[in-house]
This record gives C-alpha cells, structure tokens and sequence, in this order.
C-alpha cells in the first residue's frame, strides 16, 4: 500500500477521534461518556503497542514469557475494591491530580518529594512513549514496505508525533483545575480500546482459521521447529522466581504507571465503577492474550530461517498472503494502541511536570497577578507547552537511542523504573511511621540501583565498554556485576535488576523512617490517608494547624486562581457545611485545609501549601500534641457518631410516638362513633316497638286489623334487634379474639349453592338472574361451613339490595389457584366510588356515594365478613366490574392452615 494513502487513512481515523473526543465533551453528562464500561474501558490504555506488538516478539521468541506481564494485573484486580476504593477516595477529597500530588501529600505536602517523583516518573516514561512512536514508524513502514527515513522532515512519524502533540495539549488542558474530568479523552480512550481488541480479535481468528486449520494445526506444526518445547515450558525453579518477580513488577505497574493513575483514579466519577471494572478487565486481558500465541507461533511457521522482526508478525502474515484490509485493520489497531498511551501518559506527565516542578520551583513568583483569568491562562499554556514538549522529547529520544531495542525490552525498563515508586505508594495508604526522609531515600537509593543493575549496562550495551563492566563488574570486581550483582546469578537482567532495587529501596524507606521522625504534618496525613473512611466526609476536620490567619487574606489567594465569584461560592459551602460565620475574621485549621484542597487541582499539592502558607503565621506543633490532638479527633468523631446515631433513633421514635397517638386518637374517635352507631340502632328499633306498645295499650278501640299490623312490627323490629345484637356481639368476639372458627373440608360450589336457595325468595321478587360458574364442578377447601355461609349470605344479600328493579344480574364466580379459592360476588348495579374500595369494610361505614348507600342493615355486615376472612387466613376486597355494578371478593385457602382465634 502507498503511503500516500495510508496517510489519508491515518488522517481520517485521527479525524474521527478529534471528533469523538469532541462530543463527548459537549455532552459530558451523556450515559455514554459516563458509564462503568466507558471506565472499565479506558483503563485498557494498559495495553499498548507493547501489548499490541511486543507480547507477539517474545511469545515467537521465548515462549511464555509475555504472559507474566498480564498475569500480575488480574491476580491484583479483585483487590481494586478495597486498594483503589480507598485511593480514589483520597485523591477525590484532596483534589489529587497526579501520582506525584499523591505521595508528596502524604508525606506532609513535600516540594522536594513531588518533584523527584515527577522527574523518575518522566524518566521512566519518555522512553516507553518513543517506544510507542518506534511501533508507529516500524508497522507503518512494513504495510508501506518502505524504509526509515534519516530526514526527519520525510519521516511520517515525525507528523505523527505533532499530531497527537497537538491533540493531546488541546483536550487535555480544557480545565485549568486538573482534578476535573476529561471526559472528551476517557471516551476516545475507550473507544480506542474496543477498537483495537476488535482488530486484534480479527487478526487472530484470520491466523487461527484461515491461515491455519485452528489451533491444533499450529501447535502441530509449530512443535516441530527448534527450541519449541524449551521456549514453552516455565521450567525450573529459577524460571519460576522470574515469572514471580515480572508478576510484582505488572502488578506495580498496574497501579503505579501515570496513565493508569490518570484513568483510573483522577478520571474516575463513582467509586462504584470499580464493581464492573473488577471483572470486565480480567476479561479485557483475558479476550486480548487469546490469540497472542497462535499469532507467534504461526508467524514462527511462515517464516522460519527468514530475518524478519518477531514484533511485526501480525502485519507480515496478513501481508504475506496479500490481504491487504487485513493489515490496515491491524495496523489501525496497532496505531490505536500507540496513540491513546502517548496522549493519557503526556497529560499525566505535564499535570506532573507543571504542577510539581514548573510551577513550585519557578513559576510560582509569577502566578501572583490579582486577575484570575490571567494566571490561570498561564498555568494553562504551561500545560500545554509541556505536553507538547514531552511528546515531542520522546520523538528525539526514539530518533536517536530507542531504534536499537525491541519493544520488550524498552517496556520493561520503564516498567522498572517506575516501581520505585511502590514502596512509598503502598506505604503511603499503609504504614502510619513512613516519612518523608525515608520515601526520598528508598526512591533515590531504588533509583540509583535500578541505574547500575539495568539502565548503565543496556546504555554501554553497544559500546566498547560492555564486556569490562558487564563480565567482570565495576572495578573488575566479581561481586558487582550488574547482572549477577552478589553473585545472584539465576534471574534474568529484569527481574534481577527488580529484586535487588526493590529490596535497597524497602529497606531505606523503612530503616530511614524508624530512624528519623517525621514531622507532624506527615504523621497528620498518616491519619488522613490511612483512616480515609473515618474522615471522609468531615475531611478539613482531621487537619491539624496551629497559628494565625485571617479570612481575608485566604480570601485573596484563591480570588487569584479561582475568581471572585467562585471562591464567593466555595466558601458559602465551607460556612453551611462547618456552620461557620461568613463574617468570621480568623481563619481556623479547617479553612486552612479547605484552601489549599481548593488550590490543589490548579497548582499541585506543595504549591497550595506554599502559597496558604506565604499569607498566615503558622506556629509549630509538636509530634506529642498530634497525636494527643489527633486521638481527641477520633474522639469526637466517635461521639459525633453516636450522638448522631442516638438523634437518628430519637427520630424514628418519635415517628413510632407520634403514630401511635394518632391511632390512638382514631381508634378514640372511632370508639365514640361506634358507641354513637350503635346506641342509634338499637334505639331505632326500641323506639318503634315502644311506640305500637303504648298505642296498644292505651286505646282499646283499636280494629283488629290495626292491632295485628302493630304486633307484626313489633315482631319485626324485635328480629331486627335481635339480629343487629347478635352481629355487634360476633363484632365483639373477633375483636377480642374470644371468636372461634372450626375449619372442616367442603365444597365451595355447595356452599354456594346452598346460600343461594336461602335468599332464593329475594331473588325471585326483584326477578334477578345469578350465575354460578365455577373452573370445576367440584372445588374442595378448609373453612368454617357456617361462617362462609354467613359472609356469603350477606354479601348476596347486599348484591340483590344494589340490582336495579329491571334486568338485574348476578355473578358468581369461582377460581382456583395452587393454594387458595377465591369467590367473586358481582353486580350490575351502580358500582362501588374508588374512594370507598377499603372503607367500606368499617364498621357503621355510610358510603358518600348516595347512590349505592344501603336503603336498610346495621352497616355492621361487611366489616365482619373481613373479620371472618381475615381469621380464615385469607383476604377480601371490593373493586368494580369492567362494565359496571360492584364486584367483591374473597380468598379462602385449599390447604388446611392455622387459623387464628
């Protein structure tokens, strides 16, 4: 292909990243910008064209040695939910922006700390960042199939650099607070990441089943070249502590390295986002090392005995066969890997650069301008400028140093180098003791050997030098070489070069730190970072200040950077939150603390303290009163808590109170309305019987007829006397629980029935229809014969009061279900009002609805059909049919079941 038209090709793919980048920024609150699986995602940018190219070189070379570099991740990951849980949220209160404010922070807002962090960090990942601009010009010149260009100006790779310069300097400085989140970048990241999985996939299942005839014709085909059974084996012991010592280094990485700071920490927007990210990068890795040995090992197949580069198989094959989408897929995927580590890294690395060594260590002095607007476009362009820069410094280095390396090697240079950071880091969230001294002397002592042990020899490796040092040590002495350094002669040069590091540097960090103490503002963020979840929301409240400040002049400091309007905001937030007077003049600790969180994302962490500090008189603390301080915190968090707990259960007990008087006032009110009812209902029937008594006893002259109509109602009213004395004394018994039901199998349809031919005349004399129907003729159940037939009687008796005079109609209807029975008694009367479906249960109950109020009845008859159901264990209610009239039903159970008394 021409490289005139891979050009465009790159063109466009960089184009639509611009794009998307772009979108996600105007729409930063979008569900697909902010989302578990866009985090998971760009926490993919792990995966480079190291990953992308370089795990096939050393699968095709040494076996299974690239498997170590992934194996130290997914063995760390589930671990996330209590490691990074806890970093974010340090980072989140503390407004941290980079890996360097991190540990400088903890170590008592250290300058010098931050800076030397900043500057390893820089060192470690400039070269891997050339690596990535050396994968760029090396694929791009196998799919052209050209050659490298020493004109820089011809060489392709030098617009790339520029390129990705430019968009990097661009989308990463939008906010001058660091701490903000770019979300325009962790989109295009992640797409970046589907992007070249997908490719990767696809190269895989071409080499895999088109090329080759699956995985066991490679392995068959591949076992029989040279060395094949030696390079696939772990081996030994020795080769065992290897893998061990590459898993630690991976799993450094993992947490250490800027990118996966800057994606996993600082660009994280709910901590919850770590459940998905637990099992969704494992399988990210997992579906990436997939086809990572078929791919190796088939190139290994198609070019045996031929001189070509083991890193670039997965274009050579495709290219071999003349497939020419193929490899620019591959080739898009490569460059996707490439590109998203050099922008995530270049951001990181220049939120490092300016904020913890431009700015403290020289533009400081001049970020002292009353106007916000210009200081902050200066921190800006400081940004911008050092993106650029590095990016551009990375290009140089890959000019002139990184062309004489594979991309294995380089990777785990820089890998090695930054896990000088991991004994102050995991320290840091770990160890109370740690000090500043001791975290500076591990990094620089770890540094130092990490120099003679790897960097020095790989440095001299094509020099004349190389076999003094290298054979026989420094000085020609035996037990300094830097590859068998104390005649440790079984690890190969990385994890050698790890081991020995690593152990100088914990051994530093811990003898440095017993030895000296710290003082008492690291031992203050001790407490702060490793008690996180203690202090978290009352963050300001742990630190410890002692001396004179003024509000004002606070006030000052961040109108500079923040504006006046926000930093007005900022502290109305600060006052309701503390419950602090606005017009308070003196600043105490927690506005001090409050401040310098406020100037961190802009400034860094050494830089917020040196300027809070430049405009109050701090007065020194002893370690002593600290701790004495600290331990009276704890304290009052402690009982803060409890109050807090004990005002919460006040709370709910005064709900519980306040509850129970208002049913107590109900049932009070309802009490005095039943003693009302019923004192009404009984003297209605009293009244009509004294009355025809009086008339029959005072006048003789009564005709017969007369006489016989008063005594037929004195009867009737005394029925009707008896029956509702009855009904409020069965009302009673339930009530009091003295009620009991006697449970026997029947059968409901015969119930029915039977209730049916006892209210038969009723029906017959208003001329209503009834249906039965029933899903079986015979339906068995538990229930008190005796009690249902009372409930049904009433409610038939009820139906046949609401049918209208003409065309009246009755339904019942029988159901059953795997536990119960249910009955339904409907109407084709004037329906039941909404407001009325449960009150109409109550006792005395007369419905709004004028319409379906009862013309006669105690209104005592549904209220103990629900007693009646309710100690059957089953349940009544009242609805409306689709068409109208009023429907209610009961549910009865099939089983026996205790009933209650």
């Amino acid at each position: 292909m021409s490289s005139v038209v891979l050009l465009i090709i790159l063109s466009f793919y960089l184009a639509m990243l611009f794009g998307i980048a772009h979108w996600a920024e105007k729409r930063g609150n979008s569900k697909w910008t902010n989302n578990p699986y866009a985090y998971t995602l760009s926490l993919a940018v792990y995966c480079s064209a190291w990953t992308y190219y370089g795990s096939i070189g050393v699968a095709a070379d040494s076996g299974l040695n690239y498997l170590p570099i992934y194996i130290g991740p997914i063995i760390i990951i589930p671990a996330w939910m209590i490691i990074l849980r806890k970093i974010i949220r340090i980072s989140k209160v503390n407004k941290i922006s980079s890996i360097a404010d991190f540990i400088s922070l903890r170590y008592g807002n250290s300058r010098f700390l931050g800076a030397l962090v900043s500057l390893i960090c820089i060192f470690g990942i400039l070269p891997y960042i050339a690596l990535q601009l050396k994968a760029i010009a090396e694929t791009f010149h196998v799919v052209t199939k050209t050659t490298g260009n020493s004109n820089i100006f011809s060489d392709t790779t030098t617009y790339v650099a520029i390129a990705l310069a430019l968009f990097a300097s661009y989308y990463g400085t939008r906010y001058v607070d660091a701490s903000e989140k770019r979300k325009g970048i962790v989109t295009a990241v992640a797409m970046e990441s589907i992007l070249k999985l997908f490719f990767f996939l696809l190269l895989g299942i071409y080499v895999t089943f088109f090329v080759f005839d699956g995985f066991d014709d490679i392995y068959a085909k591949a076992s029989v070249l040279e060395n094949f059974k030696e390079k696939n084996i772990i081996g030994g012991i020795p080769q065992a502590i290897n893998w061990f010592f590459l898993c630690v280094l991976s799993l450094f990485a993992i947490f250490l390295l800027p990118r996966q700071f800057q994606m996993s920490v600082v660009e994280n927007n709910r901590e919850n986002h770590i459940k998905t990210a637990v099992w969704l990068f494992p399988l990210y890795l997992l579906l990436f090392n997939i086809f990572v040995y078929p791919v190796a090992w088939g190139g290994n197949i198609l070019f045996d005995g031929q001189a070509v580069n083991s890193d670039t198989y997965s274009l050579l094959i495709p290219q071999f066969f003349d497939n020419k989408i193929m490899t620019v897929l591959v080739f898009l995927g490569g460059f996707s890997a490439a590109i998203s580590m050099i922008v995530v890294s270049s951001i990181g690395l220049s939120t490092m650069l300016s904020n913890n060594v431009l700015i403290p260590y020289g533009f400081l002095g001049r970020l002292q301008s009353e106007v916000q607007e210009t200081n902050n476009k200066k921190i800006v362009n400081i940004r911008k400028v050092g993106i650029f820069s590095l990016i551009i410094l990375a290009y140089f280095i890959y000019r002139v140093f990184v062309l004489e390396y594979n991309l294995f090697s380089i990777g785990m240079v820089s890998f090695v180098i930054i896990a000088q950071l991991a004994p102050s880091f995991f320290g840091a969230i770990l160890w109370r003791r740690a000090s500043r001294n001791g975290a500076v002397a591990g990094i620089i002592v770890g540094f130092l050997i990490c120099t003679y042990t790897l960097l020095i020899p790989y440095a001299i490796g094509f020099t004349s030098l190389e076999k003094t040092f290298i054979n026989h040590g420094l000085f020609g002495i035996e037990l300094l070489k830097p590859f068998e350094l104390f005649g440790l002669d079984y690890l190969n040069p990385v994890p050698h070069a790890l081991f020995w590091s690593i152990l100088f540097n914990l051994f530093a960090y811990m003898a440095v730190s017993v030895s000296f103490k710290g003082n008492y503002r690291e031992r203050n963020y001790a407490e702060m970072f490793i008690d996180i979840d203690k202090y978290i929301t009352m963050h300001e409240n742990a630190f410890i200040w002692k001396g004179t400040a003024y509000t004002s002049d606070i006030q000052k400091v961040l109108n500079r950077f923040l504006g006046e309007e926000r930093t007005k905001r900022a502290l109305n937030i600060f006052s309701l939150k503390y419950n602090v007077d606005k017009n308070q003049e003196l600043a105490d600790a927690r506005l001090i603390k409050f401040a310098e969180n406020l100037l961190t994302g802009h400034i860094g962490t050494a830089s917020a303290k040196i300027l809070i500090s430049s405009v109050v008189k701090e007065e020194k603390i002893t370690l002593p009163e600290v701790l004495k301080i600290l331990e009276e915190s704890q304290e009052n968090i402690i009982i803060n808590k409890k109050l807090t707990e004990t005002s919460t259960e006040l709370k709910a007990i005064t709900a519980q109170l306040k509850k129970a008087n208002e049913d107590l006032i109900s049932k009070d009110k309802q009490k005095d309305e039943f003693l009302d009812t019923i004192s009404h209902e009984l003297r209605t029937p009293i009244t009509a019987i004294r009355a025809a008594t009086e008339i029959l006893h005072d006048d003789d002259d009564i005709p017969q007829e007369m006489k016989k109509q008063f005594l037929s109602n004195i009867i009737s009213e005394s029925d009707r006397l008896n029956r509702l004395i009855t009904k409020i004394l069965d009302l009673e018994k339930f009530d009091s629980g003295k009620q009991k039901i006697y449970v026997t199998k029947n059968n409901i349809y015969h119930t029915i029935s039977e209730t049916i031919k006892q209210l038969q005349q009723l029906i017959e004399n208003k001329n209503i229809n009834v249906d039965l129907i029933s899903e079986k003729n015979i339906v068995k159940a538990y229930y008190d014969e005796d009690r249902i037939t009372q409930v049904l009687n009433n409610l038939l008796s009820n139906a046949i009061k609401f049918c209208p005079n003409q065309d009246g109609n009755i339904a019942i209807s029988i159901k059953e279900s795997e536990i119960t029975i249910e009955v339904s008694v409907e109407d084709n009367g004037k329906g039941i009002d909404e407001n009325d479906f449960e009150a109409i249960f109550d006792k005395f109950y007369q419905s709004s609805n004028q319409n379906i109020k009862k013309p006669v009845g105690s209104g005592l008859g549904l209220a103990i059909c629900k007693k009646i159901i309710e100690h059957h264990r089953g349940e009544i209610w009242a609805e409306n049919a689709k068409n109208s009239g009023g429907r209610i039903t009961f549910t009865i159970p099939k089983y026996k079941r205790e009933t209650t008394t």
